[in-house]
């Protein structure tokens, strides 16, 4: 700046000087006539004071500091115009940095987000919905204190971003959580009142908002990024090894997933590909191969869909083909079961390969202060993924008669509420009621009903590290009504079936990377049935799992089978490893 030297040189100048700039009786050092008319006497002057010096400047000297002064003037306009354009460059960089930072919030806060799933834990300073909507654009569902178990959680979330999670240390095992749950409950929040199913960060997240630019092998691989679109890669290994005293275990187990042979079984190949589409929609898609009993590979899409992430009044929607959201168990892919295999009501009930079909799901999140979800999902009614509707084996000694889509009559429906609130501190519960309503294939107007309930408690010690200790129990009770149509050929008339089944089972993380399990099934038995899949049955099973780290798991399990039927006892011993590479979002509460 030069402004002060300009100054600086003024002020020394006069001061050295000691003289007025401007003499009244000469000007530039020359001698000025006084003519009567301006001449006053010293004494009838008035504010000159006695003794006060004449100061006189020439010329060249005034010259000098008149055009000292222009150039002040110059160069203070010229900063002056320097000052109004940076500026206006400056508003206009903040106005496009905010504009970005907008649209990256919402193209990564959800895929973290995300997501959509369920509730927040209660904490100390714990917010209504309301409120929490007002403070925070999408907040995900994983609690803080329970860093998800990355092959225990499913992608229904996230860009690596949805909030509380806890970054990995050196110490892998200190982020390990209970693989129970890789989500907490209490409220779930977002840009429109709802958290990713997905609420929407894990422990990929964390690290790489704190670590950016280094890799670790808890973070997803990204395959490809432009812009506000990415896409991130991760793959699961699940095998067994078994015995039994059944010779065939395809005839006790009810799973698709399930250990089905004595020796080695590869229970299941996941790659998951997931990641935000744009600003309103993130997408997800689970590639499964499998290798069944006689060494035959295949390949399907068990899940690609996508799912919405600013639809207004707390709504949100997804499309595509999906596990359908009936009951606690069904929505969660094999490497995120507690035990190794499924429950018997699920498999018999619903599929071996969990309900699922293409089709179109909406759910309403209620603004509460509890977390209470709506779900409507509707659905194609055929396949083998729908066993008690329009499935090809038609059931009870019946034959199946091929049925086309006449009207949205014969399309498959299934409501659901969810409800979570903490009872204290340090336990969470979280309850629902689910049904799926749709024609069955052993008549033209034949229709099954299958209802549900379910509950998931939890306790986890204020005082407990990376998760542990807990425990939870959680239990499912279904019941099924079967209109059976007639079959002339087998002699069988019109009936209606009527089944139930149930399971409960508890798990007690007791120290860090020890989970202990305890499982208990009971079904009913189906009229006309001809083997132990069908017959009235129940099993014990307890189980051990080892985490050695969160990419890694070792399980050892035993299964007591008592088939009442045809009297009969079998027994099971599995050993289940898996492995993950990249990571899994967050599944849901």
């Amino acid at each position: 700046m030069k402004l002060p030297s300009y100054i600086l040189l003024l002020c020394i100048l006069i001061a050295s000087r000691e003289e007025r700039l401007f003499a009244l009786d000469e000007v530039y050092g020359e001698e000025v006539p006084i003519t009567n008319k301006d001449y006053q006497s010293p004494d009838t002057t008035e504010g000159v004071e006695e003794g006060a010096e004449e100061i006189r400047i020439r010329k060249d000297e005034f010259d000098e500091i008149v055009g000292q002064l222009q150039g002040m003037k110059a160069l203070l306009e010229n900063m002056k115009q320097d000052y109004d354009t940076r500026f206006k460059e400056m508003q206009e960089k903040i106005t496009v940095l905010d504009k970005e930072n907008t649209e990256l919030k919402k193209a990564h806060l959800e895929p973290v987000v995300a997501i959509h799933e369920l509730p927040l834990p209660k904490t100390e300073n714990n917010l209504t919905v309301a409120e929490v909507n007002s403070k925070t654009q999408r907040v995900s569902e994983t609690n803080e204190e329970e860093k998800p178990i990355a092959f225990l959680t499913d992608t229904d979330s996230s860009q690596p971003s949805s909030a509380t999670s806890v970054s990995q240390n050196s110490e892998t095992i200190d982020t390990m959580v209970s693989p129970t749950d890789s989500t907490v409950a209490g409220q779930k929040v977002g840009t429109n009142g709802r958290s990713p199913q997905q609420l929407q960060i894990n422990t990929t997240a964390t690290e790489q908002s704190e670590n950016q630019g280094q890799w670790s092998p808890a973070q997803p691989l990204t395959v490809w990024s432009m812009g506000k679109n990415y896409m991130n890669i991760s793959f699961d290994g699940l095998f067994s090894a078994g015995g039994s005293t059944a010779q065939d275990l395809e005839k006790l187990e009810t799973g698709g997933h399930d250990p089905n042979q004595r020796g080695f079984t590869v229970q299941n190949l996941e790659t998951v590909f997931e990641g935000a589409i744009d600003p309103y929609f993130k997408g997800q898609a689970n590639i499964i191969f499998q290798i069944d009993k006689d060494g035959e590979s295949f390949l399907e899409v068990e899940e690609a869909y996508l799912t919405s992430m600013s639809l207004p009044l707390n709504l949100q929607a997804k499309a595509g083909t999906f596990f359908t959201e009936f009951g606690r168990l069904n929505q969660f892919h094999p490497h995120a079961w507690d035990f190794a295999d499924q429950p018997l009501v699920n498999g018999r009930f619903l599929s071996p390969d969990g309900l699922r079909n293409p089709g179109a799901r909406l759910s309403w999140l209620a603004p509460t202060s509890n977390y209470t979800e709506l779900f409507f999902t509707v659905q194609d009614s055929q396949g083998e993924t729908v066993r008690s509707f329009r499935n090809e084996d038609a059931l009870f000694g019946r034959e199946a008669v091929d049925t086309r889509v006449r009207n949205m009559g014969d399309m498959l429906y299934v409501p659901r509420i969810a409800t979570s609130f903490d009872l204290t501190d340090e336990q969470t519960i979280l309850l629902g009621a689910s049904a799926a309503f749709g024609p069955n294939s052993t008549g033209t107007d034949e229709n099954t009903l299958i209802y549900g309930l379910d509950m998931f408690w939890k306790w986890k010690s204020k005082y407990a590290e990376a998760g542990f200790p807990f425990v939870t129990w959680q239990t499912e009770v279904m019941g099924r009504r079967f209109e059976a149509g007639e079959d002339i050929n087998a002699s069988l008339s019109d009936e209606i079936m009527d089944n139930w089944g149930t399971y409960s089972q508890i798990t007690w993380g007791f120290k860090k990377r020890w989970v202990a399990g305890l499982r208990g099934d009971y079904v009913d038995g189906e009229k006309y049935a001809e083997d132990p899949l069908s017959y009235e049955r129940w099993r014990l099973s307890p189980n051990l799992t080892f985490y050695p780290s969160e990419f890694s798991k070792i399980r050892l399990q035993y299964n007591y089978d008592d088939i009442l039927e045809n009297d009969s006892t079998e027994h099971s011993v599995f050993l289940q490893f898996e492995f993950l590479l990249g990571s899994h979002g967050a599944h849901k509460f």
